[in-house]
Order: structure tokens, then sequence, then C-alpha cells
């Protein structure tokens, strides 16, 4: 069974034992979730590898639990939507397991899939946490700094604060509101890359439309899936306008800017 999703948090549970295509990055903490999910095989976009090649963190640790990965080139195909991975996507990287059931780079992501789907399932295993997804940044203003390794994981509380995520900046089946799930004065994402039709900052739009100053960091500055890396790595690449009218510019250091902001409430 062969199972698409735009992102690893919306999984449901009938993909659990089958092959998961994913628009999510390939990072740990969806790697981490596709395990928690119970999937045999999983594909994710490479976000353009990155810094330290985070994109694609989740093949090795994947591998270590049992579990088959790839990843399709975020030039392939579209960050964020699994429809157009299973129709244009390319396999970029694969892991020991996957490669053993014939998986190479440079072939279709349905192609991949198919042979995922002879995958074993993985053993029964705890896999426990990965990290701490979700911390405040001390910051000496007024607006609260909120790190968050995935964007599923803002709250009702961070309406009106600053919201720095470890997520791709690509925008989901085309919803505003999935841009950023709360109000906030601004959000802040990885670019992915960019990658073909821009598809990694396709939420800053989305946020200008809400009145929410938005912001993606260039790939190559930060780890994707790790808000702290975003934040204190970080080289602003892309703004909408309203983070523009609130004075951000691109090439500058996103943490240097946040504490501006925040101490501006």
């Amino acid at each position: 069974m062969i199972h698409l999703a735009d992102t690893v948090t919306k999984v449901a549970d009938k993909a659990k034992g089958g092959v998961l295509v994913c628009g999510s990055h390939g990072g740990l903490y969806p790697g981490y979730l596709a395990a928690k999910a119970g999937v045999k095989a999983a594909i994710f976009n490479d976000a353009g590898g990155g810094r330290d090649n985070a994109g694609t963190g989740s093949l090795a640790y994947l591998e270590k639990l049992g579990i088959a990965a790839a990843t399709a080139g975020n030039m392939s195909c579209r960050i964020g939507d699994a429809q157009d991975m299973a129709a244009r996507g390319r396999i970029s990287q694969v892991n020991g397991l996957a490669a053993r059931l014939g998986v190479r780079p440079g072939e279709p992501c349905t192609v991949a899939a198919r042979k995922l789907e002879l995958a074993g399932l993985p053993a029964e295993t705890d896999i426990g946490p990965v990290s701490e997804a979700r911390s405040l940044y001390a910051a000496p203003g007024s607006r609260r700094i909120v790190l968050v390794d995935s964007a599923s994981l803002v709250l009702p509380e961070d309406k009106g604060q600053i919201v720095v995520t470890g997520s791709h900046g690509g925008l989901l089946g085309g919803n505003d509101f999935l841009a950023l799930q709360v109000d906030a004065f601004a959000g802040v994402f990885h670019d992915a890359g960019v990658g073909i039709d821009e598809a990694g900052t396709t939420r800053l739009p989305a946020l200008d439309r809400r009145g929410i100053a938005g912001m993606t960091v260039d790939g190559a500055s930060a780890r994707i899936g790790d808000a702290r890396s975003v934040f204190k790595d970080g080289v602003v690449s892309r703004i909408n306008d309203t983070a523009h009218n609130y004075g951000a510019t691109v090439g500058e250091k996103l943490q240097e800017r946040l504490l501006r902001w925040s101490g501006e409430a």
C-alpha cells in the first residue's frame, strides 16, 4: 500500500505498515513522525540538502529502525505536495535498506515507491523522542520568541508572538490558514533550497494576506527541522510585504531582526 501525504504531521492511521510518499522535508523530525506512524518505508523531499545535509537526516535514522527510506530532489517536485512528488519527483538519495530493494537515485518516485512495497515490517522497538521540539528563547522584549521544530507545534498562546519554525516555507494545499495555524506577529520558515516553482517560499504571500510578517532563511545557512539553528544561524532569504514594512531586509541575520522586533512591542 502506498499512501500520499503532503505533510507527515497529518498522516492517517491507514499508512501504518505501508509506504509513505510525503511532501515533508527529509530531516530528522519528519523521520521520527513517520516511524511513530508505523510505516515500513518512506520517501520525503530532500529540501536541497542544506546545512549539514539536514534535509536528508532521516535516512540514517530510519535505517537504524529498520525502515527503508529515500528522498526526492527539491528541483524535481514541489516540497509539501505529495501529488507533485508522484507526478514529477525523482529520487535523490536512499538509505541502505532502500538500496537493497533496488531503489536508485534518478528514478521516478512512483517507481521507487513500488519497489519499497517489498520492504519488510520493522521490528517493534521503542522509538523515543528525537529532541525537544518546542521551546522559548529568553528575549529581553515583550514579544516572546517561540521556537518550534515543526509548524504543527504552534499553540493558541502564540498569537501575536514571533514564531520561528524548522519547517519548510511551502504552503500546504493552497490553504492560507495552514501557512501558520495561529495569528502570530511573525512567522519564520526554512526556504528548503527554494526548489522547483519556488515552492519553499510559498507560505509568505499567504501570511501577507493575514497581516503576518513572513520570512524564510537561506537553506545553506541553517539546518531544516531545527528551529534553534534557524534562529541563531539563519540568514534571511525571502520576506513578504508585511515583513518589509516592519523593516526586514534580505541578507540580514535573522536573530538580529527578531530581537529588534521582540523589543518593539
